[in-house]
């Protein structure tokens, strides 16, 4: 055991911790109202859009994510003639695909609200619009925040694949180190542990959040 060479190479691990966070959140920003988005569709009356949705879900739920980068990432420079960087190609991909798991997890916190609210924001004067402002939404994303806290892990944890399209994040960076110094099991138990603490926070930081809507 060598851990004590990781010490050098703690400052160049620490930049792909910010890479990781960074693609995270973007990929999430981005697939959160494309995934709103979804939901309505599906919820609507709309056969068209709803049959869109579907299909789009069935689509990136059914297909693995590193075929979904590797289409966009090499096959698509070589249909349109655009290259992208790794970063952009991977925020695209894991954009497209949470949108798809987020969009079931809104969709099945809207319907879970009872009919009977629509019926008392009625009785109470309220417009279409304002009930599900004030009243359906707030309690489907109550229901739906565990689920869409998992599917932030998820991103976090998977973030790694991009690591195979060059990306310089956390777990690439352990590669560089493992090829550099000749030591493997040290690099990749760094890592592991990044992702674990950075999951740990992010678990914390949810419950944090649904104790305090739970009593708002």
């Amino acid at each position: 055991m060598q851990f004590d060479v990781m010490l050098s190479s703690l400052p160049f691990l620490l930049e792909g911790v910010l890479v990781t966070l960074k693609f995270t959140l973007l990929s999430l920003a981005c697939g959160l109202p494309l995934g709103v988005c979804l939901a309505f569709c599906k919820i609507g009356k709309s056969c068209i859009l709803k049959s869109l949705a579907a299909a789009y879900t069935s689509v990136f739920r059914g297909t693995p994510l590193l075929v979904q980068l590797s289409i966009i990432f090499f096959g698509l420079p070589a249909l349109t003639g655009y290259n992208m960087s790794p970063f952009v190609a991977g925020v695209l991909t894991f954009s497209l695909n949470s949108a798809a798991y987020i969009s079931e997890n809104i969709r099945s916190g809207l319907v879970s609200v009872d009919k009977g609210q629509w019926e008392a924001a009625e009785l109470l004067g309220l417009s279409h619009k304002q009930a599900f402002r004030h009243i359906i939404l707030p309690q489907a994303f109550r229901t739906t925040l565990p689920s869409l806290v998992n599917e932030w892990i998820n991103l976090l944890k998977e973030s790694a694949i991009v690591s195979i399209i060059g990306e310089a994040d956390l777990f690439r960076r352990a590669q560089v180190i493992a090829a550099e110094k000749y030591l493997y099991f040290e690099p990749y138990v760094t890592v592991a542990l990044c992702y674990f603490i950075l999951v740990m926070i992010l678990t914390f930081l949810a419950k944090r959040l649904e104790n305090r809507l739970a009593y708002a």
